[in-house]
């Protein structure tokens, strides 16, 4: 495509940047977390319960920005290989909370090898500086007001 008429309209566009950017982030982590048969979001679950916050399914549907019923097969998935457990939330009986295993630290141990070289890669354009400002503007922006939110 040349870089007349929108395409180059589409180069100033912050969200159609971003967009791109996280089209071409999702497609090297896929791939890189393949070999541990794992996705972006499953990894994403998995990470969530391996940082020992206890996190509940809605709270991890809310962190991920997921349709609570994805976040329902994500779970069960990762339940099913093993690499987490439901656990009943002592502060609510009526909740579960997502605990990792230790087949799933392991896991999780290996792919977040994968999924770092993956992300060098794709970032290979920015310097050590330019990636730690980004990863702040981003931060600011996925997480706005007061601060980041914690799941679990």
């Amino acid at each position: 495509m040349t870089e007349t008429g929108s395409a180059r309209d589409l180069r100033d566009d912050l969200s159609f940047l971003l967009a791109r950017a996280n089209a071409l982030s999702l497609a090297s982590g896929n791939a890189a977390l393949a070999a541990h048969g794992l996705k972006v979001r499953s990894y994403s679950v998995l990470a969530l319960a391996v940082g020992g916050g206890r996190p509940s399914q809605r709270e991890i549907a809310e962190y991920l920005r997921l349709d609570p019923s994805q976040v329902v097969a994500l779970v069960d998935e990762l339940q099913r290989r093993g690499a987490i457990s439901r656990e009943s939330d002592p502060n609510d009986r009526r909740a579960n909370v997502v605990v990792a295993t230790d087949a799933g630290r392991a896991l999780f141990a290996d792919a977040e090898k994968s999924a770092r070289e993956a992300e060098r890669e794709i970032h290979a354009e920015l310097d050590d500086a330019e990636r730690d400002v980004l990863v702040r503007l981003l931060g600011r922006l996925a997480f706005p007001g007061s601060g980041e939110p914690r799941a679990g």
